[in-house]
């Protein structure tokens, strides 16, 4: 047999050390994306073009972030946040950092709290990063360290009227709710576009017996062109009903659902008003509406029951509160009609 010269025999051993590198690239590769506990999702539909872009451009922060949101708007926040974190890690960019830390907060709070300050360490000057962690110590109950981050917030721009509401939501629920209007009015007078901010003062408003919610609510009424934002008639509702007018605010509850017929809180407003003027049969009919809307609404059982244990019927009584507690087990006013009625 001949033998190969030199020559030959370092071209074929060049090859197959370049064909044993490609192999192992394409190994590494595959084994990237089988590490993860996420990988069959990831080759799904319509994740999968964005898949095979990052399987050619491992480096790519963006492609990570497109996935990432894509993922998370589909309800899996889980690979989410795993890309999310992949595409922080390549270049550390505000968006992630904001994104990362709100897919913590509601499950992982001091996991939330602890990246948004590693974070802002490296972004100090990132209000919605601040607004981030705020929102963590809020989750926390810690409203003074929130509160102390809103106030840093403002100190640095004034007209910051997230931060206002947030300071607003807080003084709130430290119980200062006067000071808590005046910084939401405050905020108002910066933008009284915002229909979010509003509804949230309206509210207030009538939680407060403000009668300052009819003419705030007028004017939204107004505006509504198309007649179909039931919240205004909601609110000057719940003004009414503090103010004991139940008539009024029975009126404006119907008004809302005829706006909205699926606006669930607008029943049970209507049909607590309906009970405390003994109409029993009224509230019954406005809650079982409510019922062919949302099968699963445990408030609309609590207030069936309440309604047929006033008409002297226990027993049906009893299978609503059972039916609410059944439904939420933080209703104990349900647990507590059971109880009585058993």
């Amino acid at each position: 047999m001949a033998h190969m010269s030199g020559k030959c025999h370092t071209a074929l051993s060049a090859k197959i050390v370049l064909a044993f590198v490609l192999l192992l690239t394409i190994i590494s590769c595959n084994n990237e994306e089988s590490d993860s506990p996420f990988a069959a999702i990831l080759k799904q539909q319509p994740f999968a073009p964005l898949t095979d872009s990052i399987r050619h451009e491992k480096n790519n922060d963006e492609l990570y972030f497109r996935r990432a949101v894509l993922l998370n708007s589909n309800n899996l926040p889980e690979p989410a946040l795993e890309d999310f974190r992949r595409a922080w890690s390549l270049k550390k960019d505000e968006r992630y950092a904001i994104a990362i830390s709100s897919l913590l907060i509601d499950k992982k709070p001091d996991s939330a709290i602890i990246f948004a300050k590693y974070a802002l360490k490296l972004l100090p000057k990132s209000i919605l990063l601040q607004m981030t962690l705020a929102h963590g110590y809020q989750v926390k109950n810690q409203a003074d360290q929130a509160l102390a981050i809103c106030d840093t917030i403002l100190m640095q721009n004034p007209q910051q009227v997230d931060a206002m509401k947030l300071r607003a939501e807080l003084y709130d629920i430290k119980g200062w709710k006067e000071i808590a209007i005046r910084q939401l009015e405050t905020a108002y007078q910066l933008t009284p576009y915002d229909i979010e901010l509003n509804y949230i003062l309206a509210l207030k408003y009538a939680e407060t017996s403000n009668k300052k919610v009819l003419v705030l609510c007028d004017s939204l009424i107004r505006i509504d062109s198309l007649d179909v934002h039931a919240e205004p008639n909601y609110y000057k509702g719940i003004y009414y009903s503090n103010l004991g007018d139940k008539q009024k605010a029975i009126n404006e509850f119907s008004e809302a659902l005829r706006k909205d017929y699926y606006f669930l809180d607008g029943y049970i407003e209507k049909a607590a008003a309906l009970y405390e003027t003994k109409r029993y049969n009224d509230a019954v009919k406005t809650l079982q509406l409510a019922l062919t809307i949302s099968p699963k609404f445990a408030d609309a059982y609590y207030w069936l029951g309440k309604c047929l244990e006033a008409t002297g019927d226990k027993e049906q009584a009893n299978l609503n509160y059972q039916k609410a507690y059944g439904l939420d087990g933080n209703l104990t006013e349900a647990k507590e009609g059971m109880d009585r009625t058993k």
